[in-house]
Protein backbone atom coordinates (compact mmCIF):
# COMPACT_ATOMS: atom_id res chain seq x y z
CA UNK A 1 0.00 0.00 0.00
CA UNK A 2 1.76 3.43 -0.77
CA UNK A 3 2.05 5.86 1.72
CA UNK A 4 -0.59 8.63 2.46
CA UNK A 5 1.08 11.72 0.45
CA UNK A 6 0.84 13.65 3.68
CA UNK A 7 3.22 11.33 5.64
CA UNK A 8 5.32 11.45 2.80
CA UNK A 9 5.25 15.30 3.03
CA UNK A 10 6.11 14.48 6.41
CA UNK A 11 9.08 12.44 5.93
CA UNK A 12 10.26 14.05 3.24
CA UNK A 13 10.44 17.50 6.09
CA UNK A 14 13.00 15.06 8.39
CA UNK A 15 15.01 13.91 5.77
CA UNK A 16 15.56 17.81 4.96
CA UNK A 17 16.08 18.30 8.26
CA UNK A 18 18.63 15.35 8.88
CA UNK A 19 20.22 16.52 5.86
CA UNK A 20 20.45 20.73 6.97
CA UNK A 21 18.43 21.46 4.26
CA UNK A 22 16.59 23.95 6.24
CA UNK A 23 15.20 25.69 2.63
CA UNK A 24 13.47 22.81 1.82
CA UNK A 25 11.87 22.27 5.43
CA UNK A 26 10.87 25.84 5.09
CA UNK A 27 9.30 25.31 1.38
CA UNK A 28 7.09 22.84 3.90
CA UNK A 29 5.91 25.31 6.28
CA UNK A 30 2.81 27.59 5.77
CA UNK A 31 4.27 30.87 6.47
CA UNK A 32 2.77 31.70 9.45
CA UNK A 33 2.79 27.72 11.06
CA UNK A 34 2.72 27.54 14.92
CA UNK A 35 5.00 25.25 16.09
CA UNK A 36 4.16 24.16 20.13
CA UNK A 37 7.26 23.16 22.11
CA UNK A 38 6.18 21.21 25.91
CA UNK A 39 7.51 21.87 29.29
CA UNK A 40 9.43 24.59 30.59
CA UNK A 41 12.68 25.04 29.30
CA UNK A 42 14.20 27.90 27.31
CA UNK A 43 12.28 26.36 24.01
CA UNK A 44 9.16 25.77 25.31
CA UNK A 45 5.87 27.52 24.13
CA UNK A 46 4.36 28.75 20.84
CA UNK A 47 6.65 29.48 17.99
CA UNK A 48 4.59 31.51 15.33
CA UNK A 49 5.86 32.16 11.73
CA UNK A 50 8.21 29.82 9.46
CA UNK A 51 10.92 32.32 10.32
CA UNK A 52 10.71 31.60 13.74
CA UNK A 53 10.94 28.00 13.41
CA UNK A 54 13.23 27.52 11.24
CA UNK A 55 15.19 30.23 13.82
CA UNK A 56 14.41 27.83 16.82
CA UNK A 57 15.88 24.94 14.63
CA UNK A 58 18.86 26.85 14.25
CA UNK A 59 19.40 27.87 17.82
CA UNK A 60 19.10 24.03 18.85
CA UNK A 61 21.76 23.23 16.29
CA UNK A 62 24.26 25.67 17.29
CA UNK A 63 23.79 24.92 21.04
CA UNK A 64 24.29 21.50 20.35
CA UNK A 65 27.44 22.04 18.51
CA UNK A 66 25.65 20.30 15.95
CA UNK A 67 24.47 17.01 17.40
CA UNK A 68 20.78 17.24 17.82
CA UNK A 69 19.79 14.67 15.72
CA UNK A 70 16.45 12.92 15.29
CA UNK A 71 15.80 8.80 14.61
CA UNK A 72 12.60 8.46 13.18
CA UNK A 73 11.10 5.33 14.02
CA UNK A 74 7.64 5.61 11.94
CA UNK A 75 5.41 8.15 10.01
CA UNK A 76 1.74 8.02 9.70
CA UNK A 77 -0.39 10.05 7.96
CA UNK A 78 -4.33 10.83 6.99
CA UNK A 79 -6.27 13.54 5.04
CA UNK A 80 -5.35 16.54 7.82
CA UNK A 81 -2.37 15.20 9.94
CA UNK A 82 0.48 13.49 10.23
CA UNK A 83 2.89 11.79 13.13
CA UNK A 84 6.20 10.66 13.07
CA UNK A 85 7.39 8.33 16.11
CA UNK A 86 11.05 8.68 17.08
CA UNK A 87 14.26 9.45 19.22
CA UNK A 88 16.10 12.65 19.46
CA UNK A 89 19.50 12.66 20.49
CA UNK A 90 22.11 15.40 21.46
CA UNK A 91 25.09 16.67 23.57
CA UNK A 92 25.81 19.28 25.39
CA UNK A 93 27.75 21.19 27.83
CA UNK A 94 28.80 17.61 28.97
CA UNK A 95 25.23 16.57 29.03
CA UNK A 96 23.70 13.97 26.50
CA UNK A 97 19.86 13.89 26.19
CA UNK A 98 18.45 10.82 24.21
CA UNK A 99 14.67 11.04 24.23
CA UNK A 100 11.53 9.37 22.70
CA UNK A 101 8.88 11.31 21.38
CA UNK A 102 5.53 11.79 19.11
CA UNK A 103 4.89 14.70 17.13
CA UNK A 104 2.06 15.50 15.24
CA UNK A 105 1.71 18.10 12.32
CA UNK A 106 -1.47 19.31 10.83
CA UNK A 107 -1.13 19.43 7.01
CA UNK A 108 -3.28 21.78 4.82
CA UNK A 109 -3.39 22.48 1.15
CA UNK A 110 0.20 20.93 1.45
CA UNK A 111 1.71 22.94 3.96
CA UNK A 112 2.49 22.00 7.60
CA UNK A 113 0.44 24.94 9.46
CA UNK A 114 0.40 23.42 13.16
CA UNK A 115 3.06 21.17 15.48
CA UNK A 116 2.77 19.60 18.61
CA UNK A 117 5.99 17.35 20.25
CA UNK A 118 5.22 15.12 22.88
CA UNK A 119 8.57 14.02 24.75
CA UNK A 120 8.54 11.05 26.76
CA UNK A 121 10.17 12.65 29.22
CA UNK A 122 9.59 15.98 29.09
CA UNK A 123 11.58 16.78 32.65
CA UNK A 124 14.92 15.48 30.91
CA UNK A 125 14.49 17.62 27.84
CA UNK A 126 13.82 21.01 29.97
CA UNK A 127 16.91 19.72 32.07
CA UNK A 128 18.78 19.32 29.34
CA UNK A 129 17.75 22.39 27.41
CA UNK A 130 18.55 24.67 30.62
Amino acid sequence: MAEHPNAELFRRGYTAFQSGDLDTVRSLFAPDIVWSVPGSGRFAGEHRGVDNVIGLFVQQAQESDGTFRVEVHDVLGNDEHAVALGTITAERSGKSLSDRYTHVVHIQDGKVTESWIFNEDPAAVDEFWG
